[in-house]
């Protein structure tokens, strides 16, 4: 092969190989391609927020029964309660809601709407309707409030769900 063939080949093959790297990096960057290919989280709710220390909040769901339900399949968006925000309740308060199953479970299903919203959902919203039935106001003057509220930090993904931490209890009207 004389070298102006050889020349003619390589010049031949440098527009296809351009335009399948340039195909393939396209793919690579794409968001369906990354979220295809991103791996699912394993924990669902409560391991996640069982290891994200909202040790309050899971003792509570544990106590609601509701433990079974919120390691189901789900989808569910969970406005999780720090233990800081459940330490703002009076403690005699808090102990009396811990033993009474049914107001708790009111409680606890007030912070969870059906469905995996993400932050990015919920700022578009100005209220959700929640499991236990009444719907939460969103107010995104000011950052993104629940009812009164503020989310401190959002989209903690689960296998089953999305967390959306908050620095109060909220309770149903």
């Amino acid at each position: 092969m004389t070298s102006r063939a050889v020349a003619r080949l390589k010049e031949s093959l440098v527009l296809p190989t351009l335009i399948t790297g340039l195909l393939l990096l396209a793919m690579l960057t794409s968001p369906g391609f990354a979220m295809s290919t991103a791996p699912k989280p394993e924990k669902n709710i409560v391991d996640t927020a069982a290891a994200g220390g909202f040790t309050t909040l899971v003792t509570a769901v544990q106590a609601a029964g509701l433990e079974e339900t919120l390691r189901g399949e789900g989808p569910f968006t969970v406005f999780a309660p720090t233990d800081a925000a459940f330490a703002k309740i009076p403690p005699e308060q808090l102990d009396a809601l811990l033993k009474d199953k049914e107001a708790l479970t009111k409680v606890l299903t007030y912070h969870v709407v059906p469905g995996r919203v993400m932050a990015s959902d919920v700022a578009k919203l100005n209220s959700a309707k929640t499991v236990q039935g009444q719907s939460v106001t969103i107010d995104t003057r000011e950052g993104v409030k629940v009812d009164e509220a503020k989310v401190v930090q959002t989209d903690i993904v689960a296998s089953n769900g999305v967390i959306h931490v908050i620095d109060s209890v909220i309770l149903p009207k």
